[in-house]
């Protein structure tokens, strides 16, 4: 029987990654994405040439978002990877209004009305598996990230919150925190700067997305059926 998942943010590097796994794992994959068009057609030539995908567009910075993606999903879903996400640097006192409304939007309540709306089928079918893509930041804070590690900290406790919660129905709940991953998010930086952030990880050099979207894959296939609220650092030993 087919098996469907929803990878949100498939237009980013990590979600993109994990959306090709999905599909190399034998998933239809729903593909999540808001402005990244171009991103989300390099995605689906990069597939598999047998794989079922689905593009699914909506803003989840907004707060009609979650339903908008809702209206376009048409199959029971027994996969679920919440990857949409933003960084944003600056100083506390420089962060507006809307900037701390739209990242609590994008990364908890869009997340939080998702989950709930996913969940009842999985809970009847005595089967699923949640993973939400969280950060290092979620677990130890980074200065000047200070609203990106507040969401990523609560991402963090909804997953051994809501874990605990729908175990006894058979379903699975855990998040990944990435660590240092090559991806767009880092492009922002200089390759000096990425070189010396490289040199600060014990391993020597940062991640690749891949190498997320495979613990990706293991969360949800059965080799990991006694696992659930857990929070696997993907972080190559820095900041252990």
């Amino acid at each position: 029987m087919k098996k469907y998942a929803l990878v949100t943010g498939a237009s980013g590097g990590i979600g993109g990654a994990a959306a090709r796994q999905l599909a190399a794992d034998g998933f239809a994959v729903y593909v999540h994405y808001h402005r990244g068009d171009a991103k989300i057609r390099e995605l689906l030539q990069s597939m598999p040439p047998d794989a079922e995908c689905y593009p699914v567009q909506a803003d989840l910075s907004a707060a009609s978002g979650a339903a908008q993606l809702l209206g376009q999903i048409h199959h029971e879903l027994d996969a679920f990877v919440y990857a949409a996400g933003k960084s944003l640097f600056g100083l506390v006192t420089d962060t507006s209004d809307d900037e701390l409304a739209g990242m609590i939007q994008l990364q908890v309540s869009s997340l939080y009305k998702l989950g709930q709306a996913l969940l009842p089928a999985m809970i009847r079918r005595r089967a699923g598996s949640m993973v939400i893509i969280s950060s290092i930041w979620g677990q130890t804070g980074a200065s000047c990230e200070v609203p990106y590690s507040m969401v990523k900290g609560a991402q963090n406790a909804y997953v051994k919150a809501l874990a605990k919660e729908v175990a006894p129905s058979g379903v699975r709940v855990n998040a990944i925190a990435p660590g240092a991953i090559d991806t767009d998010m880092l492009h922002m930086f200089s390759a000096a700067d990425r070189e010396d952030l490289a040199s600060d990880i014990p391993m020597g050099r940062l991640g690749a997305a891949k190498e997320v979207a495979e613990a990706v894959s293991f969360l949800i296939s059965p080799r990991s059926s006694y696992i659930t609220g857990q929070v696997i650092g993907v972080n190559g030993g820095w900041h252990c």
